[in-house]
């Protein structure tokens, strides 16, 4: 089943190491047969401070609206962000935060404790690096980032998140390692 895939890279640097997945992922997508846009974000134009919080609406600039546009196009959405500091980038936060706003993400309803998902039927795949061992951050931090993402953001919204693959840890990585998980990330179809 051809799928229409959004690759939304989390990482500010286009020659990050996480940029290098997205691309190898987007391609290996695109061999597969899937269509698939790709969003830079560290490319695009919008302040990503929620100045108001949710109190008072803030218009989206251009680039956020034409995100919105792809994330609604998209079928299956693919995040590939660094852990930093325990968490997603503040750069990923900001987009998060301005975006998946209620009437676009999920909508509050009247007598009802949880929202609607208005995102549902969507799935999603995280491509995370870190500089800690994966296993180390899994079992003694307990993926702070992850849960975040995967609990609070995207099921939240009805995004349903399926695989969730950790790369580290980098710092001290070989050649021959990168090599390995680029290869990996290209095989997740």
């Amino acid at each position: 089943m051809v799928q229409r895939i959004l690759v939304i890279l989390g990482h500010s640097s286009s020659t990050s190491f996480c940029s290098a997945l997205a691309e190898t992922y987007l391609q290996s997508a695109k061999a597969a047969g899937h269509e698939v846009r790709i969003l830079h974000l560290g490319e695009l134009v919008f302040d990503p401070i929620l100045h108001h919080a949710y109190h008072q609406a803030q218009p989206l600039e251009p680039d956020l609206l034409g995100a919105q546009s792809d994330i609604l196009w998209a079928t299956h959405l693919t995040f590939v962000f660094p852990i930093w500091w325990g968490g997603v980038p503040a750069l990923l936060k900001g987009f998060i935060e301005r975006i998946f706003l209620a009437g676009f993400a999920f909508k509050y309803r009247k007598g009802k404790a949880f929202p609607d998902k208005l995102l549902k039927g969507r799935t999603a795949h995280l491509l995370v690096t870190m500089d800690t061992p994966a296993w180390y951050y899994r079992w003694f931090y307990h993926m702070p980032g992850i849960h975040q993402m995967r609990k609070t953001t995207l099921e939240f919204c009805g995004i349903k998140p399926i695989k969730t693959v950790m790369f580290g840890p980098l710092l001290g990585s070989t050649a021959a390692q990168r090599d390995k998980w680029l290869k990996k990330a290209g095989t997740l179809f």
